[in-house]
């Protein structure tokens, strides 16, 4: 089994501010408040503590109690629960969509990250409690990024529409979904508990927000996760203060704004808009914005003055809901958080925030990285050892995996670089006699030496082509190896369901993956499963 490891910054699935935020570059560090390591969560602690009222702690356990009464919850998620009563308790938590059946893997690595770091600091710091959450982003209406996944190859798709927050979208019709999925998982126990799984889930619950709460809970209960749903009335009332200060103030779009200065030199993630809220309803959700000294609900004809919208955010907080600019905030006000984890995308516009929490004066929490995982079966492992690959070589572009191996099996030199240095040092006597004499001479000299290296440079080509159509059959074999691998081209935690894990390794893909996993360590991690 290949026994190297590849660091995040080096594999080259990251986007450039996700590897300079990595590697901690001074020009960034403003945009964020402490460095992911494990010193750094004692003084979060302590300003955290400091900011985060005895009042909204009661609240959000009121409210946690309330959301999962018709859940049985283990006696550790239970524990957790009250534990955040306390004044030493504190979160650690990442967020996800609620993709059908969790969608693609990486739903299991944010968790999973988070549950680790909990634990971690537990050890790190024992006289304080660390509690996992998993924020579901119930309010989203990108329902199109959440209705399907991949299993085996294929897509399972659930064909609905929804207009209003994807987590009051009504389960009906997934049984169609259910049987499709049934036959493509066939016979044995891990595809029954698959089917048992998916059908408690998606057809024993009315909403999608309930069905994801069943499955992430039946997932990971027994680590004592909790699962907090932002679309409610009580977390809302805490969070009005500030959807009142984005109405009349308006000063997200122009702290962000500003933020995003500093960031010129990547690509930013999102913009903000002048108001960065959405009006929702059972079918509706739609931006608000200021036209004309009225405050309009777009694509509707619904719209309010200054006090009319005032007195509705008064009296239905519920239906004023924060886009991606601002629900960042609104997790931070609620939630008495240390840490968010995300994927690279997510940091990405947490990195633009860091103002606006200054703004409104609420701690900016810790931004760590999720932890990314390859995982390969034992037959696939054992081909890996008999093509003589290592990891890295599989996080190649596949034209450069195969020029790499193609040099390394042939019984030829393919690497014209000697022969190259020789023809310069030649060509720099050359051009040392150039200089005393004619200029054209000396231009002559280095079109004749560019024109010599380019057929250097040919003939390695050609070499290597000519050695590529010998090792053709083992080259095929390594780039099998490597799709299998990496689907599309593409990270395998980007595209493929755990199922199809689940299938071959039942509850071991679960507790490997526990007891696995580091979260504070910025290399990929591969598993065998």
């Amino acid at each position: 089994m290949p026994s190297d490891c590849i660091s995040y910054q080096n594999s080259g699935y990251f986007s450039k501010l996700i590897i300079d935020y990595l590697n901690q570059k001074p020009e960034l560090q403003s945009l964020y408040h402490r460095f992911p390591k494990i010193e750094n969560f004692l003084p979060q602690i302590e300003e955290k503590t400091k900011n985060f009222s005895q009042e909204n702690r009661q609240i959000l356990v009121d409210s946690l109690f309330e959301q999962n009464k018709n859940f049985v919850l283990s006696e550790k998620s239970l524990e957790n629960i009250e534990l955040l009563k306390e004044s030493t308790t504190f979160t650690i938590t990442t967020g996800h969509q609620l993709n059908l059946f969790t969608g693609p893997l990486y739903f299991l690595y944010k968790i999973v990250s988070t549950i680790n770091l909990s634990k971690e600091l537990k050890v790190k710091y024992p006289t304080y409690d660390f509690v996992p959450v998993y924020w579901m982003a119930t309010e989203d209406h990108d329902f199109e990024e959440i209705n399907h996944f991949t299993f085996k190859n294929k897509k399972i798709k659930w064909d609905t529409s929804s207009k209003g927050p994807v987590g009051r979208l009504s389960t009906q019709g997934l049984d169609e979904v259910y049987e499709q999925f049934a036959k493509e998982l066939g016979i044995g126990d891990n595809a029954n508990y698959l089917k048992e799984l998916f059908r408690k889930a998606y057809l024993e619950h009315d909403n999608l927000t309930e069905a994801t709460r069943f499955l992430a809970n039946e997932l990971f209960k027994e680590e004592g996760l909790i699962i907090v749903d932002g679309d409610d009335l009580s977390l809302k009332k805490l969070f009005a203060p500030y959807v009142q200060k984005e109405l009349v103030e308006q000063t997200s779009f122009q702290n962000v704004s500003e933020s995003n200065k500093k960031l010129n030199e990547y690509d930013i993630q999102v913009n903000p808009r002048e108001i960065n809220l959405f009006y929702i309803e059972d079918n509706l959700r739609e931006r608000i914005v200021y036209e004309k000294g009225k405050y309009i609900v777009n694509n509707t004809k619904i719209e309010f003055s200054k006090n009319e919208i005032l007195t509705e955010l008064k009296n239905h907080p519920e239906k004023f809901s924060p886009n991606v600019i601002l629900r960042p905030l609104y997790q931070e006000i609620i939630l008495p958080n240390l840490c968010y984890i995300g994927g690279g995308g997510e940091i990405a516009y947490w990195l633009q925030l860091k103002s606006n929490f200054e703004s409104n004066n609420i701690t900016f929490p810790i931004l760590l990285l999720r932890n990314s995982v390859l995982l390969a079966f034992t037959k696939q492992v054992s081909k890996i050892d008999k093509l003589h690959l290592n990891w890295s070589d599989l996080f190649l572009k596949q034209q450069d995996l195969i020029n790499k191996k193609a040099k390394e099996l042939s019984n030829y030199n393919i690497d014209f670089t000697l022969q190259k240095e020789f023809l310069k040092q030649q060509f720099s006597t050359l051009n040392k006699i150039a200089q005393q004499t004619d200029k054209s001479f000396l231009g002559a000299v280095k079109a004749q030496e560019a024109k010599q290296i380019k057929g250097l440079e040919n003939l390695e080509k050609r070499l290597l082509k000519a050695e590529k159509r010998v090792l053709a059959d083992q080259l095929e074999r390594i780039t099998n190896i490597q799709n299998e691998l990496f689907p599309n081209g593409g990270l395998q935690e980007r595209k493929q369901n755990f199922s199809e894990f689940y299938i071959e390794s039942g509850d071991e893909l679960i507790s490997k993956l526990l007891s696995e996993l580091n979260p504070l360590d910025q290399n990929f991690s591969t598993l065998i499963v």
